[in-house]
């Protein structure tokens, strides 16, 4: 895994997911069109801002008991953790896919328990397509994206951890550098995330002359374009 400097991980935790989604256009223009999610989720704490951590994946079912039993089971829960805590580079992000189908998010992995351990093992949120609930009780600082809120565990349990992964249309590999927010999730490719902020300054520095511009009185289609070729001028 390439080595990120902690001062790229600060500068893209200022930016938002969809100006990121914009930057990587510009760096890794084939990224057009896939690495982000394309299914809404829901966000618990959009007053969070954006997250920037490194991807621990799992799979998880609930609808049926663990076909695992005794000691193999627990092997597989203990696994998991042990992998959250010593699989990669902090500050990670947990990226679980619900294999339960239609029925996905009939019960929830994430709540009040879940969200302490995993914050306390350098997690900063979860991203998945189950369900997650508890919503006044999760740890402080923890981020929760899911496609939708339940009130039961059911029979939870994970049923594969480090695997590549599919959440809401975003495909997911163990290490991923992810960013998130309120908008949803992206991943950015370790080898041009240190471009991916002066690619989105340059990006807003072009956007602003077209707002300004927009903003002023007598505001016409003349104008716009005036402003659109002083925009194309800006690198």
């Amino acid at each position: 895994m390439s080595e990120i400097d902690e001062s790229v991980l600060d500068a893209l935790r200022e930016l938002d997911t969809p100006t990121v989604c914009n930057a990587l256009e510009v760096v890794v223009p084939a990224r057009r069109g896939y690495g982000y999610t394309t299914d809404p989720l829901v966000c618990s704490r959009p007053e969070l801002g954006s997250m920037v951590g490194f991807a621990r994946t799992a799979t998880i079912r609930a609808m049926h008991p663990n076909d695992k039993r005794g000691q193999e089971a627990r092997d597989i829960g203990d696994g998991y953790y042990r992998y959250v805590d010593e699989g990669g580079p902090k500050p990670s992000i947990a990226i679980i896919q619900d294999l339960d189908g239609e029925s996905r998010g009939y019960g929830s992995m994430w709540g009040e328990v879940n969200s302490n351990i995993h914050r306390g093992l350098g997690s900063l949120g979860v991203i998945t397509d189950g369900s997650v609930r508890d919503l006044p009780d999760i740890a402080p600082g923890f981020q929760l994206l899911a496609d939708r809120i339940g009130p039961s565990h059911a029979y939870v349990h994970t049923v594969a951890y480090a695997c590549p992964v599919s959440i809401a249309g975003m495909r997911v590999v163990d290490g991923d550098l992810i960013h998130a927010d309120q908008h949803g999730a992206v991943v950015i490719p370790l080898d041009v995330a240190s471009q991916v902020p002066d690619a989105a300054a340059a990006i807003a520095r072009r956007e602003r002359v077209i707002i300004d511009a927009s903003q002023q009185p007598g505001f016409n289609i003349d104008a716009l374009h005036k402003a659109q070729g002083k925009a194309a001028e800006i690198h």
